[in-house]
This record gives C-alpha cells, sequence and structure tokens, in this order.
C-alpha cells in the first residue's frame, strides 16, 4: 500500500533536482533540429558567446572567414560537426582555399575536436616533407585511389586531430584542399566510410553574463565575475547556496554532472 507515495515523493525530488539559473532559455528548433545550451541562434536564447544561426530550417556555423553548414549536434560531450567545405568542380581545389581553409576565432570556445582524421590533397613536396604522415601508408591514399577524380596523382597527407587545434589550413604553397572524417574506422572499405565532416568541440559556458538581478533566474544571484581577465568589469548569474552551476543543461543543481 507505500507504493503508491512513491510517485508525488519522486515528483517533489525532481521539482527540486534543478532549478532555472537564468531568463535566456535554450534556442527553438532551427527546423527538425534541436539547438541545446549554449549554442545560440538569436539575442534571446543560449550563450551569446556560442553563436550560429538558422537559415531557413538549417543550422549553419560561422568561423572566423567562411560559413558551413552544421549536420549533427551531441550536446552531451560538447560536440557539433559541419560539412567541410566542397571541392571545386574539376579540381582538387577546396572552395575555401582563397580564405586558407576553415580558420576559427582564436579566443573563441570552439576547437577542432579529437576524433577527426583529416587527409590533406594536392600538397606540394614541402608540405611532404613535414610531420603529416604523408606515407604511402597512409589513408589520404587509400581514400584518393579509391575515389579517383583530379586528387588521385597530387601528393597528399593525413592528420589525426587532438583537440587543440583551431584550423585546418590551406594555402598554394602547402594542401590546396582537404576531406575530414569523424570516428573513422581505417579497416572499413572507402565506401564504407561515414559522410565527410570536421568534429568541433565547444568548451563548456561560464555562468551566464547579467546587468541586472531580472536577468537571473530565481535559483542565482546576479553578481561580479572576479575571475574576469583585462580588468572588464563583467557580472554572471553565481548560483545560490547549495546549488551548483550545471554548464550542459545550463541551470542550477542539485545533483551530479559532469
Amino acid at each position: 500500500m507505500a507504493k503508491p507515495l512513491l510517485l508525488p515523493i519522486l515528483a517533489v525530488l525532481l521539482l527540486t533536482y534543478a532549478v532555472c539559473a537564468l531568463s535566456l532559455h535554450p534556442c527553438p528548433p532551427c527546423g527538425t533540429t534541436t539547438v541545446p545550451y549554449p549554442l545560440s541562434t538569436a539575442a534571446n536564447c543560449g550563450d551569446q558567446s556560442y553563436k550560429i544561426r538558422c537559415v531557413a530550417g538549417k543550422l549553419l556555423f560561422d568561423s572566423s572567414n567562411n560559413t558551413y553548414p552544421i549536420t549533427s549536434i551531441s550536446p552531451s560531450i560538447q560536440r557539433l560537426t559541419i560539412a567541410p567545405s566542397p571541392l571545386l568542380p574539376n579540381a582538387c581545389v577546396a572552395a575555401d582555399l582563397p580564405s586558407n581553409g576553415l580558420q576559427l576565432n582564436p579566443t573563441g570556445p570552439f576547437n577542432v575536436s579529437s576524433g577527426n582524421t583529416i587527409l590533406y590533397l594536392n600538397c606540394t613536396q614541402s608540405i611532404t616533407e613535414s610531420h603529416l604522415n604523408c606515407t604511402q601508408a597512409s589513408l589520404c591514399h587509400t581514400y584518393v585511389n579509391a575515389t579517383g577524380g583530379a586528387c588521385r596523382n597530387a601528393p597528399c597527407c593525413e592528420l589525426h586531430s587532438g583537440g587543440t587545434i583551431r584550423r585546418i589550413r590551406m594555402r598554394l604553397s602547402g594542401c590546396r584542399a582537404y576531406t575530414s572524417f569523424v570516428d573513422l574506422d581505417p579497416s572499413l572499405p572507402v565506401n564504407k566510410w561515414s559522410q565527410p565532416a570536421v568534429a568541433l568541440r565547444w568548451a563548456l559556458p561560464p555562468e551566464p553574463t547579467c546587468v541586472v538581478q531580472a536577468d537571473c533566474g530565481s535559483g542565482s544571484t546576479c553578481g561580479p565575475d572576479r575571475s574576469s581577465d583585462g580588468g572588464i568589469k563583467v557580472n554572471r548569474c553565481f548560483c545560490n547556496s547549495g546549488l551548483r552551476w550545471d554548464p550542459v543543461a545550463g541551470l542550477c543543481s542539485q545533483g551530479p554532472f559532469p
């Protein structure tokens, strides 16, 4: 007879598990794609340091010099994937070569995530003598031999990203094209590889900024961020006593979180 009491008890626990820390909520879906916190498609949602764009129901990522379609978002591991720049017709040249390839904001929250197998294509001889894997055993040769096209007879190299780089550099004196595969299983034949993509990881966000207490929710208080650098005064919504900031969900929580 005591079992029915479990439901109201669980309901109370869930209600007290987490409380809203701020007035800016996660953004609405873009088409059919959920936009998780801290990603932001508008000034009234998400964290403004994590801006992406929603255009005609499609999500776009703006780098320092280009725009790339977002193909997936995995909020639990703070990762999104973008489609790499396509090749120009009948040429082994990336469309973003004139702007030096993918360049991320060096002070922004995004970097090129680990798990990318980046294949540099149409490279000069000087690049083949660099730290990249440009040997005949490199996966780039496996790829160009299987796919053919304009890149087949040009030197190429391979790099496994480690999560600390902020660019995939293209230049005439280096490599003129690239592609990338996320979590690639090299034992698979090329026709079984996933679609080309570049995985980007975002840094966990700090507490949201505020100007007045109304910018924060009931579980937090607007106060000065004493750790802010550059001498610029920044106020943030700091969680009240007994609560902790959950950067994945974007709220103050009483429970465990990453």
